[in-house]
């Protein structure tokens, strides 16, 4: 199974940070700063639990900061040309070092980059990190390229504005001049042009003041216009695809290019090729703005392309009221021959936060554009670490100040994270809520073969403003797979919509749909009915406000067998929760089967195992101790719908009756145990209390083993 890239965007800096201090423009000793160890085997379960198959590790390279880290022969940098007290992640210092604030171990930093790597690949994703080939700190100098490595500059002919072997551009005879340089003096002469295509000395405060420009052999100041000298190869050239070897020997498996559109496709397609050449599965991801240019990188050997000037920038109007659904449309019909090269996102560390008050004040508001963007198409998407809580971005941390964004220029928590990931019992309500949906949406695109692998059709030209659908608020798609079908329909309003969304006999042939009676299955509530699919008909939906329905229905399923088998059990949902996870504890602690024997009960509950073995005591209070660690973990609770033609193979469906209907409800508790039930449950582990071991029996004849336990 191909299945869909989803990315989840980290600044390690902020991510580990636990420091609660957040003072304004605060100093690492002060605010505190997060660490490459803070992604341990726990935290990365938990984010490729969420369906998660690459994470981009942002601001891993060593850059410009205020810090002193001089007694590891690190050099200091100039205050007046680093933009906050932690400084830019975008404006590097040494591309083959790794930055020493996020290492545990300063002097051995690099290796706890490597160790990190090979932790993120044994959780079952793949690393992206950034490259920055556009520009470099003003202070650029590596102490970790090899002796055989010239740096970046070295041996450049300053007397010239441009040289095709130049590394940087030059202003002869004029001295760097920078606006806020008041007290530190910083002497650059001749001044090196600015990193945002700034080819004078002086610099304002809104320009990329603390970077220089590199140059890959393109005279932007040519008497005759812009010109190209790409023979001989430009020595930048060849340095920087030695930099994306060298990390791509490390086992990183994408970059991310930084203002990728910067720097001519030319060099592009030199060092993709390289590069691929040696590691053919490793990525490139571009950051382009300009629609015109997509074509021309792709061909340069990028993978995909940020889509913001696009489908961003359309689904985050619909969001806000600013334009209508139906746009969403013309955007992806806009890309539509490279749609499997662009990549969707809603947030980004460039980017306000959904929730901030310079969005939509609501991270709810953006769910029905959160599932058109990770489920209308095959190709990649990313959200930012937060985005599942609902993070605001409206701190004012010091540099960046409060724009409706996370800074990356400052030493800081985000509080969201912090109790996302580190003390989950501090969530509230909603953002438990939130982000039980991200988790919902995210797995549903990562699992369904519909989404990763299917077709696509787009039902709005059918749909206009009419009694039964408003093309202005809601939005509708159908994807297919095989004999799977997803139907995604979306409410962008504020008030709850009965739609219903006519399919044209158009789809049916494109898709090569049947006429038939179908179930429908709501994978994000589990509701569940009978639909019509008919040649322009329709398909009914009650939708909630800012929701989203996703029925999922198979046209190879028997008529006769649609709804869920029943049962007239009445759970008690935290016991029969851990059930669940006293199972699954059981299975791995003793390698033995799942209980045959179970009576769960409110009051108190037994359980039998057949076991090797009678546990000991030390044995039963880890089975106890394993139980409430889960339990504190908060591990979501979520299920979601297979047709028995499609079962994982790590779940068994020997204990379901004959009678068993062809649609599956499996439950999952984070990534720790999946089974089929149509039981209750509660949303999260931690609403199941404490777990308490009342007392066992052993039967030594049938060595079973009994457990009597009760939850509080």
């Amino acid at each position: 199974m191909n299945k869909k890239i989803i990315i989840y965007q980290v600044l390690p800096r902020l991510f580990g940070n636990r420091n609660l201090t957040r003072k304004e423009n605060g100093m690492f000793a002060e605010n505190g700063c997060g660490k490459l160890n803070d992604f341990d085997e726990n935290i990365l379960r938990r984010i490729h639990d969420m369906g998660i198959t690459h994470i981009w590790f942002t601001g891993v390279i060593r850059h410009a900061t205020e810090t002193d880290y001089s007694e590891y022969g690190i050099p200091r940098q100039n205050p007046a040309i680093i933009k906050g007290r932690a400084g830019s992640p975008y404006a590097i210092t040494d591309y083959y070092d790794i930055d020493p604030d996020i290492a545990v171990n300063v002097e051995n930093r690099v290796n706890e980059w490597e160790e990190l790597i090979a932790r993120t690949h044994n959780a079952g994703m793949k690393v992206i990190m950034d490259f920055v080939p556009n520009h470099v700190a003003r202070q650029y100098h590596s102490i970790m390229k090899s002796s055989a490595v010239k740096d970046l500059g070295e041996g450049d002919d300053t007397g010239k504005q441009f040289a095709a072997q130049n590394n940087f551009y030059y202003c002869p005879g004029l001295k760097l001049e920078v606006e806020n340089d008041v007290e530190h003096a910083y002497i650059e002469n001749p001044a090196k042009a600015t990193g945002n295509d700034r080819f004078d000395n002086r610099p304002g405060v809104n320009d990329w003041y603390e970077t220089v420009k590199l140059n890959y052999g393109v005279d932007y100041c040519d008497a005759g216009g812009r010109s190209n000298h790409f023979d001989p190869i430009p020595n930048t050239w060849c340095k920087m695809t030695d930099i994306l070897l060298y990390w791509s020997a490390k086992g990183v498996d994408g970059f991310r290019c930084d203002m990728a559109e910067m720097v001519p496709t030319a060099f592009w397609t030199y060092a993709t090729h390289i590069i691929k050449n040696r590691y053919p599965k490793l990525i490139f991801i571009g950051e382009v703005y300009d629609p015109a240019q997509y074509h021309n990188y792709i061909a340069s050997g990028f993978d995909y392309l940020y889509d913001k000037v696009g489908m961003y920038d359309c689904v985050r109007r619909v969001i806000c009221g600013g334009c209508s659904a139906s746009s969403i449309t013309y955007q992806w019909q806009s890309t539509a021959d490279i749609n499997d090269h662009m990549l969707y996102f809603l947030e980004n560390h460039d980017e306000q936060r959904i929730a901030s008050d310079f969005f939509c004040g609501d991270g709810m508001k953006a769910l029905p554009g959160v599932i058109v963007s990770a489920l209308m198409m095959s190709n990649p998407f990313m959200l930012y670490a937060g985005q599942e809580y609902g993070e605001h971005g409206m701190d004012k941390e010091g540099y960046s100040g409060r724009d409706g964004r996370t800074t990356i220029f400052d030493y800081w928590t985000v509080d969201t994270i912090y109790r996302g990931y580190f003390n989950r019992c501090r969530l509230n309500k909603e953002e438990k809520e939130l982000a039980l949906k991200y988790l919902q949406i995210m797995r549903i695109a990562n699992r369904e073969k519909a989404v990763s692998e299917g077709q696509f059709f787009d039902l709005m030209y059918v749909n206009p403003l009419s009694w039964q659908f408003n093309p202005r608020q809601q939005f509708a798609f159908i994807r297919k797979f095989e004999d799977e079908v997803l139907f995604v329909v979306v409410n962008f309003s504020g008030v709850r919509a009965n739609v219903n969304v006519t399919i044209p006999e158009h789809a049916f042939e494109y898709l090569q749909l049947p006429e038939k009676d179908v179930v429908a299955v709501d994978l994000l509530t589990g509701e569940t009915m009978n639909v019509i699919l008919k040649k322009n008909g329709t398909f009914p939906a009650d939708i909630r406000p800012y929701n989203g329905r996703i029925y999922k229905f198979s046209i190879k399923m028997e008529d006769k067998r649609y709804m869920l088998n029943e049962h007239n059990k009445e759970e008690f949902p935290p016991a029969h929760t851990a059930e669940h996870l006293l199972n699954q504890v059981m299975v791995r602690m003793f390698g033995c089967e799942r209980s045959h024997n179970a009576h769960i009960e409110r009051k108190k509950s037994k359980i039998s195992y057949i076991l090797d073995h009678k546990p000991d005591r030390k044995e039963e209070k880890a089975i106890e101790d394993k139980m409430n660690e889960l339990i504190h973990d908060d591990l979501p609770v979520t299920f979601e719908f297979i047709d028995c033609y499609h079962i994982p193979e790590n779940v068994k469906l020997d204990r379901l009756p004959e009678d068993a209907s062809e649609m599956i409800r499996l439950v999952r508790i984070g990534d720790f145990d999946v089974c089929p039930c149509i039981g209750k449950h509660v949303r999260s582990t931690s609403q199941i209390g404490r777990f308490n071991l009342l007392g066992t029996n052993w039967d030594e004849m049938s060595h079973t083993f009994r457990i009597r336990f009760k939850v509080v």
